[in-house]
């Protein structure tokens, strides 16, 4: 039993198979499920259509992000030709399952050849499935819950990072308060000591006053009475 339209319509899988026939093919069954497809006839432009190229001619295991990433088609599920020039659809599915950016993306292998050696090694280098052609209709039933598995995992990825943001902004906002506070607080003692530095100076300034007032300076110019008579000294 096929999949629903609305269910699927909004699955793109990339097929990449050297086979014009058999890329049409796949194309035409993909899209009678109801998905989106792109086609390409290389494991090279595959990894150019999901933003990966080569970085040194001289070492071609070495892969970097391009700046022309499709951003605005979204790979969901990748089927590939095992025996391409070249390129195999093995060493496409390495490339893919090494690529911090890509290795979610569910990958399935196609070939006409029953090898159980190439299958079990393709499984475990993490492919989906692997099928033998010819592909039939009820073989891309399959699909469907290694794209959904796929998709609910990075929802779930996305709301842990998400929850993780939000917790790192609480600290932030939690560390900037307390900095804050304890800046009032800093400010709030140096207005004290500024305040009672000034009340000891005016208390000083006083008593100084005071002081001055009765010194013995002071003192000789008021009169003495002796026998009644006032003597200034």
């Amino acid at each position: 039993m096929g999949m629903a339209a609305s269910e699927s319509q909004q699955y793109h899988v990339l097929a990449v198979d050297d086979s014009i026939i058999d890329r049409k093919l796949i194309e035409r069954l993909l899209k009678t499920s109801s998905y989106q497809v792109t086609t390409v006839d290389s494991g090279s432009k595959a990894l150019e259509f999901l933003g990966l190229h080569e970085n040194d001619e001289s070492n071609p295991n070495t892969l970097c992000v391009s700046s022309k990433i499709n951003h605005e088609v979204e790979v969901n599920l990748v089927i590939t030709d095992y025996c391409m020039p070249g390129m195999t659809g093995y060493d496409l599915l390495k490339k893919i399952k090494e690529s911090s950016s890509l290795r979610n993306i569910p990958v399935v292998i196609m070939s006409s050849e029953n090898v159980p050696s190439r299958i079990t090694r393709c499984l475990e280098e993490g492919a989906e499935e692997f099928f033998l052609k010819p592909v039939r209709k009820s073989d891309l039933n399959r699909l469907e819950p290694h794209i959904k598995r796929t998709k609910l995992k990075d929802q779930n990825l996305e709301t842990q990072e998400k929850v993780e943001n939000s917790e790192i902004l609480h600290q932030q906002q939690q560390q900037q308060s307390e900095t804050n506070i304890e800046q009032q607080q800093q400010q709030s003692e140096t207005n004290i000591e500024q305040q009672q530095q000034l009340l000891q100076q005016g208390n000083n300034n006083k008593r100084k006053s005071v002081e001055q007032g009765i010194s013995p300076e002071s003192d000789r110019t008021r009169p003495r009475y002796n026998n009644g008579i006032a003597t200034l000294v």
